[in-house]
């Protein structure tokens, strides 16, 4: 079993789950911290939950440091795993990381929910804002007129007035909204 084997079968799922919703957008491979980390699969809409694969062939190694930034970042996580690697997994990862296993039930690939995501209680605004970007941040500070003076700046900048402007679930509400309202970007 692959990881590619267990992407399929996961976005199937998500796919029938979301068809019906145009609010929420899948993304794949969604850089975090600024390509520090990657999620394998976002699903974006009123929150950001994030899916982290891990096959038979994968090791548990980076799991410690992606838990790092998912937990600074994402609303909700859901760690997808291969029964070799979920019991290790469910010991690392925190209580409210949801589990599903993946695995062959008479010949096909099957997730099964082992335990449910909960709510992320420690997003770090410093850490969401930087999914943002230079434009998008610009186009947010000017909409609220806090652009004066650093219209020119680099983007760590603007991610910065936006954190002092900003309260967290202003912050967590435009970011959404605007990876959504991208056009063709990493969508399935």
């Amino acid at each position: 079993m692959r990881d590619s084997d267990i992407r399929a079968c996961l976005l199937n799922c998500l796919e029938k789950q979301y068809s019906n919703d145009s609010d929420t957008l899948i993304v794949q491979e969604l850089g975090l911290c600024q390509g520090y980390a990657r999620v394998d699969v976002a699903i974006v809409n009123g929150s950001l939950h994030g899916y982290e694969i891990k096959s038979e062939k994968d090791t548990l190694r980076r799991l410690s440091g992606q838990l790092n930034v998912y937990c600074k970042v994402l609303d909700y996580v859901t760690l997808v795993a291969s029964p070799r690697h979920l019991s290790k997994a469910a010991h690392i990862a925190p209580a409210w990381w949801g589990l599903w296993e993946a695995d062959y039930k008479k010949g096909k690939l099957k997730i099964v929910k082992v335990r449910p995501s909960m709510e992320n209680d420690s997003i770090d605004s410093a850490a969401i804002v930087q999914l943002l970007w230079r434009g998008e941040a610009l186009e947010i500070l000017k909409t609220r007129n806090l652009h004066r003076g650093i219209v020119d700046k680099p983007r760590c900048i603007l991610w910065h007035r936006i954190t002092e402007c900003l309260s967290l679930n202003e912050i967590r509400n435009e970011v959404r909204n605007r990876i959504k309202s991208r056009q063709n970007w990493r969508v399935v």
